[in-house]
Parts: structure tokens; C-alpha cells; sequence
């Protein structure tokens, strides 16, 4: 199944953002580097080591949400090459 974007890019951004600095201050270092999977609409979020697993156990509470990631206590979710600072 896959689920259609109901918003432009720059509106996603937004509300992801926002509901991310709404709930940022809960984690611990302990979750840090842990993925914090939010679904925009409803503030429900997942957070687990594994990305996926966390999306997936959203997608069971609302199949059809739309989801934000962010990696706790890290700038990017990924990094590519290069060296990390």
C-alpha cells in the first residue's frame, strides 16, 4: 500500500518540524541515535533503532499517516561517505 502525500513539500517540512520541537525535550541521551518516526496529523510517534519498525507500528495505528523522521540527537537521519563530526 502506498500512501499519497495530502501535503506540498514545504507544508510537510513544517509540520513535522513543529511536532518534532513539541516532543524533542521528552528523549534522553539514552535514545540517542534511535529514530523518532512522527506521524503529522495525529502527534503519534514511534521511536526504535530501527526506522522501519518504528513506521511500521505506526502504520498500524493509522495506515494511512503521514510520516516525519528525525534521528535523535543527530542533525541528519543518515550520512553518506565523508567523515562524521
Amino acid at each position: 500500500m502506498s500512501v499519497k502525500p495530502r501535503y506540498p513539500k514545504e507544508e510537510f517540512t513544517r509540520l513535522g518540524t513543529e511536532r518534532f520541537m513539541e516532543i524533542k525535550d521528552q528523549f534522553t541521551e539514552e535514545d540517542k541515535g534511535k529514530y523518532l518516526v512522527i506521524d503529522i496529523e495525529s502527534g503519534d510517534y514511534e521511536l526504535d533503532e530501527d526506522e522501519i519498525e518504528a513506521c511500521l507500528r505506526l502504520r498500524v495505528i493509522n495506515p494511512d499517516a503521514q510520516l516525519w523522521s528525525e534521528r535523535i540527537g543527530y542533525r541528519a537521519r543518515r550520512f553518506f561517505g565523508g567523515v562524521r563530526r
